[in-house]
């Protein structure tokens, strides 16, 4: 197969995951083919079954142990109490991927949630949706060897690193519960409008705790370009509910311009808290 530059390998009939010319992975037929496994074990699997398990190879695993080895000490100095409290008690193994299932033991009884697996992204409405009902929709594939600290798409440690030890936090279970309430019975400006804001707090937000930057954003702490980012290039704004539910959002780039929460994660949230019941007793609607 020919893969030097300005020739790639053509996206197959059988390909159940397309990738972008530029995916990091786009030349390695292996990868492609792993990819497209990973994917049909989520499109096999039904309600009711157990989560299939991805049995993550060798080099998979090494790239978990990079990005641990990186992510970590960035947490200690960055992330919010309630990640550094909630991280240990997933126990995630530091030498392998821990794997769905057993991860679901344990989140189940500590919040109520589980993680349940789709083949790709879905829909942003049915991804928040789900929320409601503890449900959270994850990937199980493994970003490219070849680029450990980077993914161009969420990927198991954006799932694990990032979201699963802050659904473990009641706090944080809560409000992707009450986003996900809301979410059901949005119309589209209240949509638009409760993703950018689950995007700009649960993804990528940030608040004071003790007058320091700390993260609560689930794509910053599972990023550790973006959490670089954080310290040095990204303009960092005081949280104003009614410009950040306007602001529209890049998934592809460093976020720009970062939120925060001045007074502190509780504060932010109790915020929250009152713009999504308002969501939910107007049936839908913003106003």
């Amino acid at each position: 197969m020919d893969t030097s530059p300005g020739s790639a390998p053509t996206q197959g009939e059988s390909d159940i995951v397309p990738l972008d010319q530029d995916h990091p992975g786009f030349r390695d037929a292996e990868y492609r083919a792993r990819r497209n496994g990973i994917a049909k074990l989520a499109l096999d699997w039904r309600w009711g079954q157990p989560v299939p398990r991805a049995g993550y190879t060798g080099v998979e695993n090494g790239v978990w142990r990079t990005a641990l080895e990186n992510l970590v000490p960035l947490h200690r100095e960055l992330a919010c109490k309630e990640y550094l409290q909630y991280w240990p008690a997933l126990a995630f193994p530091t030498d392998r991927i821990p794997e769905l299932a057993d991860v679901n033991v344990l989140l189940s009884r500590i919040s109520g949630f589980n993680l349940v697996p789709v083949a790709g992204l879905v829909t942003p409405r049915v991804f928040m949706s789900r929320l409601a009902d503890g449900v959270f929709l994850s990937t199980q594939y493994m970003r490219h060897h070849s680029v450990p600290l980077y993914t161009p798409e969420p990927d198991i440690i954006h799932e694990l690193i990032g979201h699963a030890a802050l659904l473990a936090a009641p706090e944080f279970a809560r409000m992707n519960r009450l986003f996900g309430e809301a979410s059901k019975l949005a119309d589209e400006p209240a949509m638009k409008a409760l993703l950018n804001v689950y995007w700009y707090v649960m993804e990528f937000g940030l608040v004071r705790e003790g007058g320091q930057l700390r993260i609560i954003g689930s794509g910053l702490l599972s990023s550790f370009g973006e959490m670089g980012h954080v310290k040095t290039d990204a303009e960092k704004v005081p949280f104003d509910l009614a410009r950040v539910s306007a602001t529209g959002y890049d998934p592809t780039v460093y976020q720009r311009t970062l939120f925060v929460g001045e007074q502190g994660t509780a504060a932010l949230f109790a915020q929250l808290t009152g713009w999504l019941d308002g969501i939910i007793q107007r049936g839908g609607k913003l106003h």
